[in-house]
């Protein structure tokens, strides 16, 4: 992507102070002094949630959220680690100074912000519908849904399973062990809706070109995607926001957004 690499000087140009060895001097930043001491940029991130981070062909992490990484490591000056983990885990490894940085489509929510700080959003998520109905796709809302003669696939023990039963309790729910067997449930006309995260719905349309699959323009339900940073380093997290200004600013966030949610092309880098 040559304009991504092009603003990704330009954003290195501007924002940056030069590497790492400007960073943290004579201030009270125990992440930065980190950073520039071993000339490298730890992000954490599941390589399970795409287009966010996902393992191509050839084990190596790419998604949205990698891109991320690799400019605000060349906004840094430094190299970039990233260091693949269970969601469950992630919080704790930036709380522990195991990692510098999580990304891997963290909501923002009060309970973690307790425990970390965030910049961001990033991207905002939400509950949505994968479906072959016009007027399903159409919703602006889960009312639409609520109906007894509607039938809705989730994956089992999810947070999507719940928003079913508390947003569209007379629905018709039934659940699956794996996104593919929902997926399949809605292409083959057993299920009228899949419902389930945004980027699932976004990465089934990319996946399944033809087979007349459609998602909401809008989530129903409004979820901030942060970056997770340690709540004991606020320059650092002033950094990494001003970083995210920079990219909206630029315009490189809209660009990574329609390569990741909009454009193919990557999807045949997969297993």
């Amino acid at each position: 992507m040559k304009r991504f690499r092009f603003w990704l000087l330009a954003l290195g140009l501007v924002v940056s102070t030069g590497g790492c060895s400007h960073l943290g001097l004579g201030s009270d930043s125990p992440v930065l002094d980190r950073i520039r001491s071993t000339g490298e940029l730890r992000v954490a991130m599941t390589g399970d949630y795409p287009p966010l981070s996902i393992l191509d062909r050839n084990d190596q992490m790419i998604g949205m959220e990698a891109d991320l990484a690799t400019a605000l490591a060349a906004t840094l000056g430094v190299k970039l680690e990233l260091v693949r983990m269970p969601f469950k885990d992630l919080v704790a490894a930036v709380e522990d100074g195991d990692v510098d940085v999580a990304m891997a489509g963290i909501t923002m929510t009060p309970e973690r912000n307790m425990r970390i700080a965030f910049a961001g959003p990033y991207f905002v998520s939400g509950k949505a519908v994968l479906t072959r109905s016009e007027s399903l796709a159409r919703a602006s809302g889960p009312s639409v849904l609520d109906r007894p003669s509607v039938k809705l696939v989730a994956l089992a023990g999810t947070t999507s399973e719940g928003y079913v039963k508390n947003a569209v309790p007379t629905a018709n729910l039934i659940t699956t062990a794996t996104y593919d067997e929902a997926i399949a449930m809605v292409v083959g006309g057993t299920a009228d809706a899949m419902v389930a995260d945004y980027p699932v719905c976004a990465v089934a349309l990319l996946r399944n070109p033809g087979a007349g699959l459609m998602t909401v323009v809008s989530p129903f339900t409004f979820e901030p995607i942060g970056i997770a940073l340690s709540a004991d380093d606020m320059l650092f997290v002033n950094l990494v926001q001003n970083y995210l200004t920079s990219l909206e600013g630029t315009g490189l966030l809209d660009q990574l957004r329609e390569k990741w949610f909009s454009d193919p092309a990557w999807v045949l880098d997969l297993p």
